[in-house]
């Protein structure tokens, strides 16, 4: 009995000192995210930031028909669902590449992560004189009797953003799969070689098997950086970029900056609430395909 009690007042202490340490962390969370959260939702639902009164879901019936806003999500889901599988088949590949004895291997690893550690600032000039109407890119052109080519301000500045993303993000994903792909044995390989099984055979039912976790996580990671592509783009191509950059980030900015609260808020909250389904949609695809492995 006294054991007992002993190990429950340990219990306590513990628990006290654990919330002490906690306090400070969960202060900031409520201060910076929750309660502006709470708020902006609020917000969402007034006809106006001061003395407003409730319209309920007016607000968003009104910003779903907004021509301009369903632009920025189409441009915004589109980006999404074409950078995310380039960045993943990239990244294993290299991490592929870099798992093996290659020529030069720790220096390309170098290479490839150093992009995490660079400010955006400071390449954003690098990549407004490669992609300049009179930069690098068209002089080279115009060395091979090409025209040269506005590159922010047609179709192309999507593809600009698309390899700006890359560069940012594939170190990242590198970083994450070549952990992963450490952690398989190798002792499977070796007995499905002797088994007959070809590379092909052991990508599949080894490699793709033993990094589902992974991949799962790497896939979430990369479609929450394609929703943060907007620092990149804003710095590049300014507040009004070419029409088929412009980005859900790009209206949500422009609203604050003309002060509109609420369609800044109401964007800001579908945003959220898309990104918040398709997580736990594939938290819920992950857990299953987890299961029927096992």
């Amino acid at each position: 009995m006294k054991k007992l009690k002993v190990n429950n007042l340990t219990f306590k202490k513990d628990g006290l000192a654990a919330l002490c340490f906690l306090t400070p962390s969960m202060a900031g969370f409520m201060i910076f995210f929750l309660i502006p959260f709470i708020a902006g939702i609020y917000y969402s639902l007034l006809d106006s930031p001061v003395n407003g009164s409730f319209v309920g879901i007016a607000n968003y019936i009104s910003l779903l028909k907004n021509p301009i806003f369903r632009r920025a999500a189409v441009n915004t889901l589109t980006f999404t669902a074409t950078c995310v599988p380039l960045n993943m088949m990239l990244s294993l590949g290299l991490a592929l590449l870099l798992n093996r004895e290659a020529y030069l291997r720790n220096a390309l690893r170098t290479v490839f992560i150093s992009p995490l550690v660079v400010p955006v600032a400071s390449v954003v000039l690098v990549w407004q004189l490669i992609f300049s109407y009179r930069g690098s890119l068209n002089a080279v052109l115009s060395v091979m009797g090409m025209s040269p080519v506005d590159w922010m301000e047609t179709e192309w500045a999507r593809v600009v953003v698309l390899v700006v993303y890359l560069w940012k993000n594939i170190g990242y994903n590198i970083v994450l799969f070549l952990a992963g792909l450490q952690n398989i044995p190798s002792e499977y390989y070796e007995v499905a070689h002797i088994d007959g099984a070809g590379s092909w055979k052991r990508f599949v039912n080894i490699t793709l098997v033993y990094l589902t976790p992974t991949t799962f996580f790497v896939f979430i990671m990369s479609i929450i950086n394609s929703f943060k592509v907007f620092r990149e783009t804003y710095l590049i191509a300014g507040e009004y970029p070419h029409s088929s950059i412009y980005m859900l980030q790009h209206y949500m900015n422009n609203m604050f900056m003309s002060l509109d609260y609420q369609k800044l808020t109401t964007a800001a909250f579908i945003m959220a609430a898309f990104i918040y389904m398709l997580v736990v949609i594939l938290f819920v695809l992950e857990r299953r395909i987890n299961e029927a492995i096992s």
